[in-house]
């Protein structure tokens, strides 16, 4: 049985994970703006993958037999000063989860509640390739290649 506060965190997490999805669809209409399809490809791919883990936090709730309300989101931008904001945007995003999924673990630890202890630690596994990636992005940003032509080097980030 998952223990109360990190059942309640679990359930923020999806709003957080659907935050985060809407974030990167955002930064991905950006990209399309600014014609830089690889970008908007790559944040597009970034997008369904945060969705996927919120459905995968929506599982293991729906197999632990939790009822609860899907949390509300509010919008988000979808234009940046520049490339880098845009990207400096996602790094902060996952810094964020990166801290709230900490926190999910710590309280699943202080309630003794192994069952999501265990869950959450592929989520801190992804976190530190999350921001490894945009760090990464960040890098070839600041780098001064042309964008245009660091589209060849996107799908290489990230793996």
């Amino acid at each position: 049985m998952i223990s109360e506060q990190p059942k309640a965190l679990l359930i923020a997490q999806v709003g957080h994970e659907l935050s985060a999805h809407q974030t990167y669809m955002g930064i991905t209409l950006h990209f399309e703006r600014e014609s830089l399809k690889g970008w908007a490809k790559f944040f597009r791919d970034q997008a369904t993958e945060e969705a996927g883990h919120a459905w995968k936090i929506i599982t293991f709730l729906i197999d632990n037999d939790v009822e609860f309300s899907l949390p509300q989101i509010g919008g988000t931008p979808t234009t940046y000063g520049s490339a880098r904001d845009a990207v400096l945007t996602a790094l902060t995003s996952e810094q964020r989860v990166t801290a709230q999924f900490e926190a999910l673990a710590n309280a699943a630890r202080d309630a003794k509640d192994n069952r999501t202890l265990q869950f959450v630690q592929w989520f801190i596994e992804e976190q530190v390739e999350e921001e490894r990636t945009m760090t990464a992005l960040l890098d070839v940003i600041d780098s001064g290649i042309n964008l245009f032509q660091a589209e060849a080097l996107l799908e290489g980030i990230g793996e």
